[in-house]
């Protein structure tokens, strides 16, 4: 592939210098340290969008991936690996006197997801590639980011993620390929000689633009590409009269009212316009999309729509792309003169349905009145396919009626997003074993005894060569060198370091790998904290959203009992650690920012604690993103995966620490299961109560936080009540929130009850630290082992089970 690219590396340097001279106007020499690193971005780009052309045939099946996230993090250091030139261009730009690493440094994180929905997103659409599949993301290109991060006295500050203020370099406007979205208006019925149509009048008008960026899948076979959908005026209603008389913002309203619907990930809610903003976010994205779906396959085969299914998938990551099965009904229907029935037969075998979570409140519901004045010819199509679901349900056994009203469309004054997403799907999955039996046995449990044939698990996984050939130097030059480099197109490959880890010599070199990438973490904590940490303790690590679940809370608490104990027996010399937090609170979530304001209060305390700060440090790294979690996974010894059993649908980021040798401490939920199972329980660190114990005790109504608290208060009291004591409390005041989700609300997460166990399996783990051999054994094999973990098992499970792919 590097031929097909660079012819050597004399050719490379001769493309870059006239890029920059073609871009900006000047010289290499220059050039900003930013401007070379666009010069050389845009480079890759350019190559990437001919190899696009030249490895797609016509007649191939597609798949379209809809997701409202994408978070695909920087690509230059990735790109340069799948395309096979990363050493040539290192070496070249050394050359020329310029370090690969530090023009990488200038690349930002796109703005374009939040946490583990969009990242898999993103793994998917790499693996999809790398498998040569025909694979198209489809999402939206947000103005500004979720949000920037910053820690100011504790407090998670939210600042604006402006993540184009510098340019992007590896997308590519299509203004030709703009779309149409309506919303709002009133449905008029037409007849004419015996037929009759429907049309929508008086509509507020949308352009949807598109910009496209490359997808490169490793070795350059496949190069895909992902939409991403900006909303704009449809017409320049410039107002030249408001202007005149200086009412500025009058002048330009409609245009501000219509980008809004792309300006910014997740808008909050709460109020109906914030509601109303996202419900367009997610109909803008579905339609444009569909559309271009749509266009593309007319070009392709003509109006052979009945045979749509057999040439195009469309899959749904979560609810938001819910409306996908009606709207490709509408067009159907009154565009294309597709009849009814037929529409949604198509719309049913082309499109599949991802479930990611086990949260009920997760999954989305719209006000009907609020649908149905938005999108009103859309909320027809549910309507009427809603009234046929209820028309033909089985009336059978004693408990039909509840059967109905929990798998209908439209019940209780709300458009149930998830049931349609059902309905108009040949396939629903969930992303990890445990979480696709709970999803049959609670969630969409109706729905499975209706149609058992739907449901299915895929695992997830993840980029294996984002998260450890690029985020892992040290170790995976290491992995090349003993067993090759063709783990890097089949992550299967790992299990050839098994027979590695009784080598002594191969033992030492592991640990040596491991401490280079713990050095750099522990600088870069240095850098965005000003906190020293010890590179030679244990790093344990929990970095994810925060939310209740996660339990965040119940890791700080372990701190604040290892702390305790420190103060009151200074013969309790647990093993050095660096207990390292990261994550975002969703902005309006005041228990989740609650918790990092706690975490930092410990930190600040423990930290300038002398009698303790040589043996254990607390760190919050701040705006945690794909960048730094690149630096994060692998200086990880410990991964804390401790959400209550049950709760977490698969999670990624335990997957991402196995692959860098991290010793996995956690509940038996999510992917930790199959963790467990692939590296037996000898190699990982198992505590708490399992998904049926959870669920018994919810049932029984008999757990009660107060009982625990009273059974415990020299150890889990204490640590309750220093929560308003004032002992962590000298940065930003005491925490009486976080008490009264435990003692008030009756802690829903079960973090009292876990607390014991979890505290003595993290002293059960760090108690063989010190047997550095065993421990880089264990770490050997965890690596191993996570193979089955990486996306490309993933996909082709997907492409062979739910897309039929090659038949």
């Amino acid at each position: 592939m590097a031929n097909a690219i660079f012819r050597s590396k004399k050719d490379f340097i001769k493309q870059y210098r006239d890029r920059c001279r073609k871009t900006f106007g000047k010289d290499i020499e220059d050039a900003s340290m930013r401007e070379r690193f666009f010069v050389l971005a845009s480079l890759i780009a350019h190559r990437a969008r001919v190899e696009h052309v030249d490895t797609h045939t016509i007649g191939e099946k597609k798949v379209y991936y809809f997701s409202l996230e994408f978070l695909i993090g920087p690509l230059l250091d990735n790109y340069l690996l799948n395309f096979g030139v990363h050493d040539l261009v290192e070496e070249g730009l050394r050359d020329m006197g310029m370090d690969l690493d530090e023009l990488c440094g200038y690349e930002c994180d796109p703005g374009l997801g939040n946490g583990g929905l969009g990242r898999l997103a993103a793994c998917f659409l790499d693996s999809m590639a790398k498998e040569g599949i025909a694979g198209y993301g489809n999402g939206m290109r947000y103005r500004y980011g979720l949000f920037r991060q910053e820690i100011k006295d504790g407090r998670q500050v939210e600042k604006t993620d402006a993540w184009l203020e510098h340019g992007y370099p590896w997308e590519t406007r299509k203004t030709a390929s703009a779309v149409t979205v309506q919303f709002g208006g009133h449905v008029v019925r037409h007849e004419e000689n015996g037929r009759y149509w429907f049309t929508t009048e008086g509509a507020e008008k949308i352009l949807a633009v598109p910009y496209d960026v490359e997808i490169v899948g490793y070795g350059g076979g496949k190069v895909n590409k992902l939409r991403l959908w900006k909303a704009e005026p449809a017409e320049d209603d410039f107002d030249l009269d408001a202007f005149n008389d200086g009412r500025y913002s009058d002048a330009f309203g409609f245009r501000y009212n219509a980008e809004a619907i792309s300006t910014i990930l997740y808008p909050a809610d709460a109020g109906e316009h914030g509601k109303l903003l996202r419900l367009k976010q997610e109909y803008l994205f579905v339609s444009a999309g569909l559309q271009t779906i749509l266009r593309t396959y007319e070009n392709e085969y003509g109006p052979d729509w009945e045979h749509l299914g057999d040439h195009v998938c469309v899959h749904t990551n979560d609810t938001h792309p819910a409306m996908c099965g009606p709207e490709l009904m509408r067009i159907l229907v009154d565009e294309k003169g597709v009849d009814f029935d037929l529409a949604f037969k198509i719309a049913h075998e082309t499109c599949a349905y991802t479930n990611p979570t086990v949260l009920p409140e997760a999954l989305e519901k719209w006000p009907i009145n609020m649908f149905r004045n938005l999108l009103p010819r859309l909320y027809m199509f549910i309507e009427e396919i809603d009234r046929r679901f209820r028309e033909t349900f089985p009336r059978m056994g004693s408990d039909w009626a509840s059967m109905l009203q929990e798998t209908a469309i439209l019940w209780d004054g709300q458009v149930r997003m998830a049931n349609l997403s059902v309905i108009f799907s040949h396939s629903v999955n969930g992303v990890s074993a445990l979480h696709t039996q709970i999803i049959k046995d609670t969630v969409l449990k109706d729905f499975y005894r209706l149609s058992p044939e739907l449901f299915n698990n895929k695992t997830n996984g993840i980029s294996h060569r984002r998260f450890l050939a690029n985020a892992n130097p040290a170790l995976s030059s290491l992995i090349t060198e003993a067993i090759g480099d063709k783990w890097l197109e089949d992550a299967y490959e790992f299990e050839k370091l098994l027979p590695l880890k009784e080598d002594d010599a191969f033992l030492q070199s592991w640990a040596a790998a491991k401490l280079t990438a713990k050095e750099r973490l522990a600088a870069y904590i240095k850098e965005t904290t000003g906190i020293v940490v010890d590179p030679t303790s244990v790093f344990d690590t929990q970095v994810k959203r925060f939310h209740a679940y996660k339990r965040q809370l119940l890791n700080v608490f372990k701190v604040m009992d290892i702390y305790n104990r420190m103060l009151d027996d200074p013969s309790f010399r647990p093993q050095p650690t660096t207990f390292i937090f990261s994550g975002k609170a969703a902005q309006s979530y005041v228990f989740a920012k609650e918790v990092i304001r706690l975490i930092n209060g410990v930190a600040d305390v423990i930290n300038n604690d002398d009698r303790v700060n040589d043996v254990i440090k607390v760190v919050f790294i701040p705006n945690f993103a794909v960048s730094n979690a690149q630096i994060i996974y692998p200086g990880t010894e410990i991964s804390e995966q401790i959400s209550t059993a049950g709760t977490e649908a698969s999670g990624t980021g335990n997957m991402k620490f196995m692959m860098n040798g991290a010793i996995t401490l956690g509940t038996y939920d999510g992917a930790n299961v199959e963790i467990c199972e692939l590296v037996g329980e000898e190699n990982i660190k198992i505590f708490g109560l399992r998904t049926p114990e959870v669920e018994a005790l919810t049932r029984s109504g008999r757990y009660y936080a107060w009982n625990e608290y009273n059974a415990d208060r020299a150890r889990l009291g204490r640590v309750i009540d220093q929560l308003t004591d004032g002992t962590f409390a000298r940065q930003s005041g005491n925490f009486e929130l976080v008490r009264d989700e435990l003692l008030v609300s009756n802690d829903q997460y079960l973090v009292c009850r876990d607390f014991h166990g979890y505290v003595q399996a993290w002293e059960e783990l760090t108690s063989g630290y010190a047997d550095t051999r065993n421990w880089n054994r264990v770490s050997i094999h965890n690596t191993a082992k996570s193979g089955f973990f990486s996306s490309d098992r993933t996909i082709r499970e997907y492409a062979e089970e739910i897309w039929h792919l090659g038949e």
